[in-house]
């Protein structure tokens, strides 16, 4: 059958004609499943497979918003992305607004995890469109970023067994440039083994050239523990403490006793989904910082938002993971200090970062600057390319809506 294109085939905001999820596998080496949890930890010599999805936005006027999630491309993220995206079909990549506020609504249930790689891949449509940068569309603070190094978790089996193992990664990572190192502890959560690691870190760790960060995660098994290694935290002068309770970060009346208690600034909120949920941390006390992610925050739009709320109340504006668009969303925000790169291994792979890349994009320890800082990608849309071919020759499953 012949499709009769309209006539605003050459429109600059040509209606979405098909949106195209591709899922991948790829292999992330020197990684573990660790044996007594979930989480990814450091095994050398080991490889692991995990997967991620891309998106593909087509317009009627040909142009196409491309995306891929780093931290944001789980299972979880990409059935709610698969249930929003036939919702696009028909709408102008200038809509993100009204999409924005349809995900919530669609996603209320399952928080809102979809809206996110979505809603970057229209900035990136209409930034193509329009011929320019997402970064021009939503203007710049600045052009070079303060890098952190974010450490892979410690574990008691595997390469980041011991305090000595620990202290030569964050040796390893000042000597590479970065403006800041923060490490995640043990996850059979022993309070003694965290303090440890606090005052050995900051003795041995020249954190006059760098900020020292900890990220419990939530291992901490009691409100005493976490006071107690928070304390820790007050006297080794480290910059911030983040997620430190067993509550998986969503207890305002738990982190505010907390608080109240500790000189070292708290960062909460990484868990805590959408711009409303976020406000009321703030006027509740229970949190130093706010975490912003583009990725599972409702996007480059909701991104924003919470920068904005931030801004209003005096707080600074923490970008959770990294990424093109995470980039963009801190070049963009006054109120913040360091983009998080990681999670990094001892080596340097950034075992969130896929490789997709056709461009040169590097979200390693390569790609940081003698500055230690790095700048967003230059370019239409996002400022990246994507490796298609890598891509579709690791696909293990495809879906495809269109009008």
């Amino acid at each position: 059958m012949t499709i009769i294109e309209p006539i605003y085939k050459q429109s600059v905001d040509a209606p979405i004609r098909r949106i195209e999820v591709i899922e991948f596998n790829y292999p992330v080496a020197d990684v573990a499943r660790g044996k007594n949890s979930a989480k990814p930890v450091y095994q050398p010599g080991q490889s692991s497979s995990t997967s991620s999805f891309a998106l593909r936005i087509e317009a009627w006027d040909g142009r196409l918003g491309e995306y891929v999630p780093h931290m944001g491309g789980r299972k979880a993220v990409l059935a709610q992305v698969l249930q929003l995206a036939p919702t696009l079909v028909g709408m102008l990549s200038s809509e993100r607004p009204k999409f924005f506020e349809r995900g919530k609504r669609q996603l209320q249930t399952l928080g809102f995890l979809g809206v996110g790689p979505l809603d970057i891949c229209l900035w990136d449509l209409s930034a193509k469109q329009l011929n320019t940068s997402v970064q021009q569309l939503v203007g710049s603070y600045r052009d070079r970023l303060p890098v952190y190094a974010s450490l892979i978790h410690c574990d008691v089996d595997g390469g980041l067994a011991t305090q000595d193992d620990l202290v030569a990664a964050g040796r390893y990572m000042v000597d590479q440039g970065f403006k800041g190192f923060k490490f995640r502890g043990w996850s059979h959560g022993c309070v003694d083994a965290h303090r440890s690691a606090v005052f050995s870190m900051a003795e041995n760790v020249n954190n006059s050239k760098i900020k020292l960060m900890l990220d419990p995660g939530g291992d901490l098994v009691t409100f005493a523990d976490a006071l107690s290694v928070g304390r820790a935290c007050d006297e080794a002068g480290f910059f911030w403490l983040e997620d430190p309770l067993r509550d998986t970060g969503k207890s305002m009346a738990g982190n505010r006793r907390l608080r109240e208690k500790l000189k070292t600034s708290l960062l909460v909120t990484e868990h805590v989904r959408g711009l409303e949920a976020k406000a009321d941390w703030v006027v509740s006390g229970a949190t130093d910082f706010l975490r912003a992610d583009p990725e599972l925050d409702l996007g480059i739009t909701g991104a924003l938002k919470i920068a904005s709320l931030g801004e209003a109340f005096g707080m600074d504006v923490e970008i959770h993971g990294s990424g093109p668009a995470h980039r963009i969303c801190m070049a963009a925000i006054r109120n913040t200090n360091f983009y998080e790169m990681g999670l990094l291994t001892p080596n340097g792979t950034n075992i969130n970062a896929p490789p997709v890349y056709s461009c040169g994009y590097d979200d390693h320890v390569s790609g940081l600057g003698a500055d230690g800082c790095i700048s967003p990608a230059k370019g239409l849309g996002l400022g990246v390319s994507y490796d298609w071919e890598f891509i579709r020759r690791n696909a293990c499953n495809s879906y495809l809506f269109e009008e």
